[in-house]
């Protein structure tokens, strides 16, 4: 028998319980007033349009001033419009998952809202009491020590047969980096070797040195360094289920000695590193604890070490905005998540000694690599390849959060950035 919950997931799907998702009597007896969230959103639209079927049956087109992404919206009722001027993307999923709107390509939705964020300001986002409570509902899943271990347990313990189902057979959870010419056809597990290598590159690691990798995830760079540089290397995760899975991933590759998985926070880790890596582990830590992090990257690495960092950015001249509420990612999928503001970032790099190197960055490679774990989670849930307990409202959710990232990354208000970190000799 498997050993977990038959409701596998559910924790996601009533996320929300406490939140607020807007709806209710008022939706149904304000409806006149919701036209006015049409023509605001109808304002802030500078790029693309959307043709929205309206409760009554008549159409209207939102924008059309200017070329981009043409998208077709149904709305059953008046509620999701309630839902979106009072709890945002919150609202606005809570809306989806109960039919009350529906769109052929809701990535293409998802691309128009990040497109034209500065015009739209804050017409998609929480407001009043709502915008207040799901903030302060979502500052109580801070990132301290204990609360770290249940959030990336609320996530990542979801099983590693459910995860193994549909990423691709390096059980890497993190953005591809694809050849340019083959971006549509190359293999994911090529792409992702690539990222790998990239990373391992900014390092510089010579046969025998000490790496530590920070969130080390199910092992794959770990598998890749020690086998490809010679190194020693201490992966640390907070998910006992990753740390499972790369240990057998380790042992069957014949690193034992190699490699070390650990079940331990950042915080905790003593000793010193010739280099540090790191793959979109900061989106988990919190805005309040990135000048932390960044000081205990600085005390684990050797005079002269180095650190290369992968992290998603969100655009600096929206972050204050997206951090004064909870949005779906962070109420659903991520509690405790952030999005990485990067001058802030570097400010606490810098702050704590050290330089800030060789910035790349590769958006457009991590919708490519979300539109291909969509896919997958597609086919894995149609041939019923999914493990038994995950039931139709969480392949819902998923399903969602996928496209919702994707969007987010071809509107170009997210960015995958890598950058090497190095500590004075």
């Amino acid at each position: 028998m498997n050993a977990h919950s038959h409701k596998r997931g559910r924790h996601l799907v009533a996320a929300d319980r406490r939140f607020v998702t807007g709806g209710g009597l008022a939706s149904r007896l304000l409806a006149p007033m919701f036209r006015r969230v049409l023509d605001r959103v109808d304002a802030g639209l500078a790029q693309g349009a959307i043709d929205a079927t309206l409760p009554d049956g008549t159409v209207r087109r939102l924008g059309g001033r200017a070329p981009g992404p043409q998208v077709i919206v149904a709305l059953a009722s008046w509620r999701p419009l309630l839902r979106l001027a009072r709890s945002g993307s919150v609202g606005w999923y809570r809306a989806w998952a109960e039919g009350e709107w529906s769109s052929p390509d809701p990535v293409a939705l998802f691309e128009l809202f990040v497109l034209n964020r500065a015009s739209l300001g804050t017409t998609a986002r929480a407001s009043g009491s709502a915008r207040l409570v799901n903030r302060l509902l979502h500052a109580a899943r801070r990132n301290d020590p204990r609360g770290s271990r249940r959030n990336i347990a609320f996530h990542y313990d979801l099983g590693n047969d459910f995860y193994a189902a549909w990423l691709d057979g390096t059980m890497t959870y993190s953005s591809a980096v694809f050849d340019a010419d083959r971006m549509k056809t190359e293999p994911l597990e090529e792409a992702q070797r690539r990222k790998n290598r990239l990373l391992l590159d900014r390092l510089e690691l010579a046969p025998g040195e000490r790496l530590i990798e920070i969130g080390c995830g199910w092992g794959g760079l770990a598998e890749q360094a020690a086998r490809e540089e010679g190194v020693t290397v201490l992966g640390i995760t907070l998910s006992a289920e990753q740390q499972a899975f790369a240990r057998r991933r380790v042992a069957a590759a014949g690193l034992s000695e190699a490699v070390t998985i650990d079940l331990i926070d950042y915080r905790a880790v003593a000793g010193r590193y010739d280099a540090v890596a790191s793959v979109e582990m900061l989106e988990a830590v919190g805005a309040e604890y990135w000048p932390g992090f960044m000081t205990r990257v600085a005390e684990l690495l050797k005079p002269g070490g180095r650190a290369a960092i992968q992290f998603i950015a969100i655009d600096d001249a929206i972050f204050d905005a997206y951090a004064a509420s909870a949005d779906f990612i962070q109420t659903y999928v991520f509690p405790g998540g952030m999005l990485v503001s990067e001058r802030r970032l570097r400010a606490a790099a810098e702050q704590a000694g050290l330089a800030w190197q060789d910035r790349s960055t590769f958006g457009p490679h991590y919708a490519e690599t979300l539109r291909r774990w969509r896919e997958r989670f597609d086919d894995a849930a149609a041939d019923g390849r999914l493990p038994a307990g995950f039931d139709a409202a969480f392949v819902r959710l998923w399903r969602y959060y996928l496209m919702y990232c994707e969007g987010g990354f071809r509107g170009g208000g997210i960015d995958m950035v890598q950058v090497t970190l190095t500590k004075p000799a």
